[in-house]
């Protein structure tokens, strides 16, 4: 019953967070939303912050889920990744939550806005450089740093994804797959 209770607040603040942002939410919405008196929800999370994080938390968790179903061993380093990236990008790009919090840290600039977009580009760097670590040591790819390596392929993908459709019709994943062959799979390839 009180995983339930615990269950039924995550979804309701969830949609809260989804719909006004973190710094509008309150704990009198989310226990509106969910049914139970605001001190039940105190039983479960100390505060807003902590029901925040554990949201979020489960967000990447579900993202990093995504980009382990996108890692098919008969396909090579470049395709997984290709997919993988992408991925998590669209799920990053069409979830409802972190499509208001990029809205509330462009308008209003709040801080906990910042530190959960940027936790969720964390755990998306983290998962590409332990699969670039693994493939170097495979040699799937030349030797590299892992983590800047990473970061270079990371902020590609976002100007092709994101970026490029803000003054351009936006890119397929075809699109955007044959230009990563082409500024990097050339570069990475043995």
């Amino acid at each position: 019953m009180a995983v339930d209770r615990k269950e039924n607040i995550i979804v309701a603040a969830e949609r809260t967070f989804a719909s006004f942002g973190y710094k509008a939410t309150t704990m009198d919405l989310v226990a509106r939303l969910a049914d139970v008196g605001k001190g039940t929800i105190y039983t479960f999370f100390k505060n807003k912050e902590e029901l925040f994080y554990e949201i979020m938390n489960q967000f990447i968790f579900k993202i990093k889920k995504v980009a382990q179903n996108a890692i098919h061993d008969e396909d090579n380093f470049f395709i997984n990744l290709h997919r993988a990236l992408y991925s998590m990008l669209e799920m990053r790009k069409e979830h409802q939550l972190t499509i208001k919090l990029t809205q509330e840290l462009r308008e209003v600039g709040t801080a906990q806005a910042k530190q959960a977009l940027d936790t969720i580009e964390d755990a998306i760097l983290g998962f590409m450089e332990e699969y670039i670590r693994k493939s170097v040591v495979k040699r799937e790819v030349k030797d590299c740093d892992p983590r800047v390596t990473a970061f270079v392929i990371f902020r590609l993908y976002i100007a092709l994804v994101f970026d490029w459709e803000q003054r351009h019709e936006p890119l397929t994943s075809k699109e955007i797959a044959e230009l990563f062959d082409l500024y990097l799979v050339q570069g990475l390839k043995k």
